[in-house]
């Protein structure tokens, strides 16, 4: 999983998504300020400019490290807004997922934001692959460094993402035994100097 934050997405293959602004029955699940409610590394994120920011254009990190809400959820519609800084940055957003014991890793579903990647989801830390991955398409609403939104649905078994309306996976998980609730997770990946900012992160359980 490695990114540049250029267009890699697919063609829609669903109707746009509507405004991106606060709907009835969303609930905030950062408050602009801090991060109560979330835990993971001060050292490695911080609460800039009303947004959650991950890693440093200063230096690399040795792994991914991950900030995590507290509380798991189940089928929900989740919306936020995102950019990505660095030459080789690398993030993305885990769902319905869980810290491995005594690891920095956290295990689960990903909405990938990764060179090539961008827009697919991916199984991290457990099967380690795309389980649904956009076309090598060039999307003009895609801007690199600078703010874009991300929608993750899951509702049972389906899982779909749109990125600054157009959606970029459908995806059924067909393996029963897969959790279908967990925590949400921002990252930022290992490597080298790169910033992953978050904002606007709101909920609406379905």
């Amino acid at each position: 999983m490695k990114r540049t934050l250029l267009a890699a997405l697919c063609l829609a293959v669903a109707a746009p998504l509507t405004t991106f602004a606060a709907a009835e029955g969303f609930t905030s699940i950062f408050d602009g300020k801090s991060l109560d409610g979330w835990e993971g590394s001060a050292q490695v994120f911080r609460v800039i400019d009303d947004a959650i920011v991950g890693g440093t254009l200063e230096h690399g990190l040795p792994h991914n490290e991950f900030l995590c809400t507290r509380r798991p959820y189940g089928d929900f519609e989740l919306r936020l807004k995102f950019k990505i800084l660095g030459d080789k940055a690398n993030a993305g957003v885990q769902f319905r997922s869980e810290r491995v014991p005594n690891h920095h890793e956290v295990r689960g579903y990903q909405a990938d934001l990764a060179s090539g990647f961008t827009g697919a989801i991916w199984d991290e830390a457990r099967r380690n692959k795309a389980l649904a991955k956009p076309e090598p398409v060039t999307v003009s609403s895609i801007k690199l460094d600078e703010w874009n939104e991300y929608v993750i649905r899951c509702e049972g078994a389906r899982i779909q993402l749109w990125i600054n309306g157009i959606q970029t996976a459908d995806y059924t998980e067909t393996d029963a035994d897969i959790p279908r609730s967990g925590i949400i997770g921002l990252q930022i990946h290992g490597g080298g100097p790169s910033e992953a900012w978050y904002k606007d992160i709101e909920i609406k359980p379905l």
